[in-house]
């Protein structure tokens, strides 16, 4: 097992490293010039000094060679500090950190309900006999992958918050104001999971091992539980841990529908300024959580399936 985590723990820093690189490479290849948009010259064309520009690109280290940037940005990644924003002057990770609680609560709450819902939807699904109710079961799925999300989250809020007065409808703290979002970004996810489960489930089903556990008298409800789910449920904890990313992206339409603060907002007003050291940042901060969520995920994955165990074992045995 030591050979298989180094393995994963370097393919995670070659991700991390690969996903900064190249956001770098686009982000400083835009045409616009991020300092003239940070003194307005650019927005609203009011004349600003030449001396006050140069100084300001000379601050931030926008007058080195590419080169020299990218090695000066990378060193001070890996030691925490990603810089400061050309149009705030706030640092980075206080930016980021400012943020991060409001997107943290959106995001958890949302896989939350997007495991237990789509886990729960694939068990009912798996676990009917009957045609009719498998059938409209795993019809719902496709539907909510396909919905766009900016759709579901205008329609929750026209039935839950101007019709019904439930909760409400932008911006607020707290669960109730979390709820409508939550569910607008879970619905994509979980339908995934759903679908994801299912499939596997079905497929676990036909296994040899299911009708031993059937003579020896167990009931349906508890050879898929003790004995399907397990084996199965390996294939929808590795969709999940990719989607923590997508969650992430999405929190960006969702935050912005509801008027929620948190990282998606801040990625808005920073695109729209071209901030290149903010944007750098959350894509640094994306890709980190998409890579530790993944690493764990690798980790986690031998604990639950012991057939990846044994695999990892023997071909370990093999090269040795």
């Amino acid at each position: 097992m030591r050979r298989y985590v180094i393995g994963r723990v370097a393919q995670a820093i070659g991700v991390l490293w690969a996903a900064f690189t190249l956001s770098f490479v686009v982000l400083y290849l835009l045409p616009a010039d991020p300092v003239e948009i940070a003194a307005g010259d650019a927005t609203t064309g009011t004349r600003v000094d030449a001396a006050a520009i140069a100084e300001m690109r000379a601050r931030y280290g926008l007058d080195e060679p590419l080169v020299v940037q990218y090695w000066t940005a990378l060193t001070h990644a890996v030691r925490g500090d990603l810089g400061h924003s050309i149009g705030t002057g706030q640092s980075v990770t206080g930016a980021l950190g400012e943020a991060l609680p409001s997107t943290l609560a959106l995001a958890s709450l949302a896989m939350l309900f997007a495991v237990v819902g789509g886990a729960a939807l694939a068990l009912a699904a798996a676990y009917t006999e009957r045609g009719w109710l498998r059938g409209f079961l795993t019809a719902l799925p496709p539907l909510g992958a396909s919905a766009p999300t900016f759709w579901v989250g205008l329609l929750l809020l026209q039935v839950f918050s101007f019709r019904l007065r439930l909760v409400p409808a932008f911006g607020g703290t707290g669960l109730t104001a979390t709820l409508l979002p939550a569910i607008t970004l879970s619905i994509p996810v979980g339908a995934v999971i759903a679908q994801v489960l299912y499939s596997s489930l079905i497929s676990t089903w036909r296994q040899p091992f299911v009708e031993v556990a059937f003579a020896k008298g167990a009931s349906r409800w508890w050879v898929q539980l003790r004995h399907v789910l397990r084996p199965a449920a390996g294939a929808a904890l590795t969709v999940s841990g990719l989607w923590v990313g997508t969650v992430l992206a999405g929190s960006v339409v969702v935050e912005t529908v509801f008027s929620r603060p948190g990282i998606g907002r801040l990625t808005q007003e920073a695109v729209l300024r071209q901030d290149i050291p903010v944007v750098q940042g959350i894509v640094t901060f994306a890709a980190l959580v998409f890579v530790a969520v993944t690493l764990l995920v690798d980790l986690v994955q031998p604990l639950i399936d012991p057939r990846i165990a044994q695999s990892v074992s023997t071909k370990e045995r093999a090269n040795a």
